[in-house]
């Protein structure tokens, strides 16, 4: 009888032994797998979408706006009113102050956009209203002081439609977006180019599915100014 109260002892001790060391390692094992969470960690956004994003509360008024068939652009119109692709428009009409720099002169109209009856036209919205010294880059489209005619040659500007990675995938973007952050100012709402404008406004998040063709950038080298003079 102590004979077998001494096995059945050491099987007890062996179970609960083996019940202790479970136990130990399962609890070792979460410690290792636990990542602490911070509630206060900072989600960086992509900074060239930022400006995307700031006019997300927009989308919907994109979406719903009534479009004019007889006042709406086209890509021909937004490339003629540039001096070459991918440089500042250029103000085709009179302006409030001819020397009118800050403030909200331009955010009257081109903030959100919408038709003008003075200039029976539609106002294209600015990807950059933080920027409110407009006519540091955007000048008057017809001037005869400041400019004189030469021989410049313009690139030639991306056309509409042929840039799809695959038939029926997102048409990739073929410009630079430094300064055109905001993909709604030019894809969406009435003041939009026709041939461009995007059927889908509400998603915001536009390079999720859009990405940039980089075919025009070129490693330059370190850039050096043609103008530096060597210190001595």
């Amino acid at each position: 009888m102590r004979k077998r109260l001494g096995i059945i002892s050491f099987f007890v001790l062996l179970f609960v032994a083996f019940i202790a060391i479970w136990g130990h390692s399962y609890r070792a094992g979460l410690e290792e797998a636990y990542i602490p969470l911070e509630t206060n960690e900072h989600i960086t956004a992509i900074p060239s979408e930022t400006g995307v994003f700031k006019r997300a509360e927009f989308a919907l008024d994109y979406a719903n706006m009534p479009i004019d068939e007889t006042h709406q652009r086209s890509i021909e119109d937004y490339y003629d009113n540039r001096a070459f692709h991918g440089a500042p428009p250029s103000i085709p009409h009179p302006v409030a102050i001819e020397r009118s720099m800050g403030e909200d002169v331009c955010l009257k109209c081109h903030q959100n956009g919408g038709y003008v009856d003075k200039f029976s036209a539609y106002a294209p919205v600015t990807p950059h209203p933080e920027m409110v010294n407009c006519r540091q880059c955007h000048v008057a489209q017809k001037t005869e002081k400041v400019f004189k005619p030469n021989h410049f040659e313009k690139v030639k500007a991306p056309a509409v439609g042929v840039n799809n990675a695959l038939t029926g995938s997102p048409p990739i973007i073929p410009h630079q977006i430094q300064m055109h952050e905001n993909c709604l100012s030019c894809h969406a709402g009435p003041g939009a180019p026709k041939e461009i404008r995007v059927t889908h406004p509400e998603r915001i998040n536009c390079r999720q599915c859009h990405v940039p063709n980089n075919k025009e950038m070129t490693d330059i080298g370190t850039f050096k100014r043609a103008n530096t003079h060597d210190m001595q």
